[in-house]
């Protein structure tokens, strides 16, 4: 947990800003400074696919800006966590960049990925909610942000992940390409209505959004609105009904980028990216059952102050745990997983990790990725019953989990990869491709899971863990099974092979 002060500093698409927070001993923060400048990182990125040595110096010449507010409060370069987004995910000179940047400002840049920063999102969510959280998981809910490359968008179902999705979809992007088409506002919202037709398509699997009642909206474009036409709630976010959002973005819709900037005082580059913006917004909207939006006053830096911070007391801990599995289970669903077998196996899997505690040494963040892995080990079998190991190895790998950073899905990939026939081997690009102490994970969790797994041989789940004894160089686990065990044995036998070589204990089953 840290504590003393803090700095963060975010570089998006359109904008780079900084936070500068006190946090005490017991994960509380107080904010000290923000502030903000433009940036024209995403006009290049999302146009030519790289960063032009105009956005390189410029972005320079704000960190340093930043620099100097972050002494004030004797910060360093070095202690500051930067982090970027979208525009340097997409841009093909990002490595320079990153470099050119540490050598003249000290700043490290991490580019984080489109799950991590949904991840940030939620947590930041949560906090801007606070009591009022608990109210709005009683019924479905749209969260999602704006930004200018790409829509952030989470699906909840009574208060539990059911997708998080990153849409090529963002106010820069479509922006330039009603420029480079000299387009109209009309064609913008024709264009806007086609994408986002499709995007609401492939969600009506996950989550009708004619049935979800809660619209929780991040970004600048909605706070600019909710600005002008919100009401307060609590003092973290603010309201604006429906009807009042559609008039709004009628209303400006009729207005020139000129007048919106006289009217509202707003920088040109931020008039010219509202409008897309608030159309995309209403056009979800408008197929949702919901009569409000709720527009909290945070972004991602929120959510990786809470994060330094560890202000996740147990409640939010566990509750993040609860949407990570969810978020897996969700995605076992859409492959037609067996769940019955899936719950089973994962119990039994986090049965053995907390009983060899002492032996395995692992940390609670291996234990969720045991979790998960029990949880999709079979979701291959959707393609094909044969080799399935290798197909869910394929699924986990190339899709996303609300929470998990994408080298923990690569770990969670390797692990399904081997919960059945041969172990890991130098030979397997994948598991090869993994740093030392990863590859030490997988084979412990890996082996854990193949043990897991061999009980269940029959997918009945017709007996149950009560006992875990370690006699000599022998595992026993003690079962309720009052009935002939030889189908169990036969498996462990083919099996715990893994286990015997990580461990050196045979396993028997009782």
């Amino acid at each position: 947990m840290a504590s003393g002060t803090v700095g963060i500093i975010e570089i998006g698409s359109t904008g780079i800003r900084l936070l500068i927070a006190n946090v005490s001993a017991d994960g509380s923060f107080e904010l000290l400074e923000t502030a903000g400048r433009q940036s024209m990182l995403g006009r290049d990125a999302f146009t030519s696919r790289q960063i032009s040595r105009e956005a390189m110096n410029q972005t320079i010449s704000i960190l340093r800006g930043f620099r100097e507010i972050l002494k004030a409060y004797g910060l360093e370069p070095a202690q500051v966590h930067l982090v970027a987004t979208s525009a340097l995910r997409e841009a093909e000179n990002r490595d320079t960049f990153v470099d050119r940047v540490a050598m003249r400002t000290g700043f490290r840049i991490e580019i984080i990925e489109d799950i991590e920063e949904s991840h940030y999102l939620y947590l930041a969510v949560q906090h801007a909610l606070g009591e009022d959280a608990a109210y709005f998981a009683k019924s479905n809910t749209l969260m999602m942000e704006v930004g200018g490359g790409t829509t952030e968008l989470m699906l909840l179902r009574r208060g539990r992940i059911v997708s998080a999705h990153s849409l090529n979809l963002g106010t820069v992007r479509v922006e330039e390409q009603v420029k480079a088409a000299a387009a109209t506002t009309s064609y913008l919202s024709r264009i806007l209505a086609d994408s986002i037709r499709t995007v609401c398509g492939n969600l009506e699997e996950e989550l009708p959004l004619s049935r979800v009642r809660n619209f929780i909206v991040l970004g600048t474009d909605a706070r600019f609105a909710a600005r002008i036409i919100g009401q307060h709630g609590r003092s973290q976010y603010r309201v604006v009904t429906k009807a009042a959002f559609v008039e709004f973005v009628d209303h400006l819709q009729a207005l020139s980028i000129d007048e919106i900037t006289a009217t509202y005082h707003l920088p040109y580059s931020e008039a010219e990216a509202v409008i897309p913006g608030l159309i995309i917004i209403s056009l979800f909207l408008e197929r949702t059952a919901a009569e409000e939006l709720i527009v909290p006053s945070v972004s991602i830096r929120e959510g990786i102050l809470l994060t330094l911070a560890g202000g996740k007391d147990q409640q939010v801990a566990a509750e993040l745990h609860r949407q990570v599995v969810a978020s897996a289970v969700n995605l076992g669903r859409r492959y037609r997983f067996d769940e019955k077998h899936a719950s089973w196996v994962s119990q039994a899997a986090l049965f053995l990790f907390d009983r060899l505690q002492d032996t395995h040494g692992l940390s609670p963040r291996d234990r969720l990725l045991l979790e998960v892995s029990a949880q999709l080990h079979d979701i291959g079998s959707f393609i094909r019953s044969s080799s399935h190991h290798k197909h869910s190895e394929y699924i986990v790998k190339n899709s996303e989990i609300f929470g998990l950073q994408r080298q923990e899905l690569v770990v969670i990939a390797n692990i399904v990869r081997y919960h059945r026939k041969g172990g890991p081997s130098a030979a397997h690009i994948n598991y090869a491709s993994l740093v030392h102490e990863d590859r030490v994970l997988v084979l412990k969790l890996a082996s854990l899971l193949r043990v897991a797994d061999a009980l269940d041989k029959s997918h009945t789940q017709r007996l149950q863990l009560v006992d875990l004894q370690i006699r000599d160089e022998n595992l026993v686990l003690i079962t309720d099974a009052e009935y002939d065990l030889s189908l169990e044995r036969l498996s462990l036998r083919a099996k715990s092979d893994l286990f015997e070589d990580v461990f050196g204990q045979k396993v028997i089953i009782l």
